[in-house]
């Protein structure tokens, strides 16, 4: 569990990561440089779940020896079905990070949403359902990993 009380944000008593795949973990279906090992700490401190269209077909590949649980959804409706299965986790207790206008409700129904936007761009809408919006997927994990910097980023 990750615990934190943020001045004019309130308290964060997160026990879920639900992330995207393409375009947040990973570029044309292969993870980037340096999320592997920010994965593997997190795992210590949170249930990471990947919840992915998986476009490229490699999700399960790549990510075989992590410790997460991977959900494919399908071609229609992804938007409400990541939103949904971030509140049946419990979204108080969620963090949720991606980029695309299918995160955009995961974004919006979780505690804590992150937007990144990188080489694949961002949603517009997933912006504004984002709490934070950061120029890399290692910025945000960093977020999770080394709390001060969220503390700095949402404090009022």
């Amino acid at each position: 569990m990750i615990a934190h009380t943020i001045p004019g944000f309130g308290a964060l008593r997160l026990r879920h990561l639900v992330l995207d795949f393409n375009g947040t973990l990973a570029l044309d279906g292969r993870l980037l440089p340096g999320v592997r090992p920010r994965l593997r700490a997190l795992a210590d401190l949170l249930e990471l779940h990947v919840v992915t269209a998986d476009t490229f077909g490699s999700v399960r590949l790549v990510l075989k020896a992590m410790r997460c649980r991977i959900v494919v959804l399908g071609t229609t409706a992804q938007d409400g079905a990541k939103a949904r299965y971030v509140r049946a986790l419990g979204a108080r207790g969620t963090v949720a990070i991606g980029n695309g206008r299918n995160d955009r409700g995961m974004l919006r129904a979780s505690r804590l949403g992150i937007a990144v936007v990188q080489g694949e761009g961002a949603s517009s809408e997933s912006l504004r359902a984002a709490d934070v919006i950061v120029s890399s997927v290692l910025d945000a994990l960093d977020l999770l990993l080394k709390p001060q910097r969220l503390l700095a980023s949402l404090r009022t």
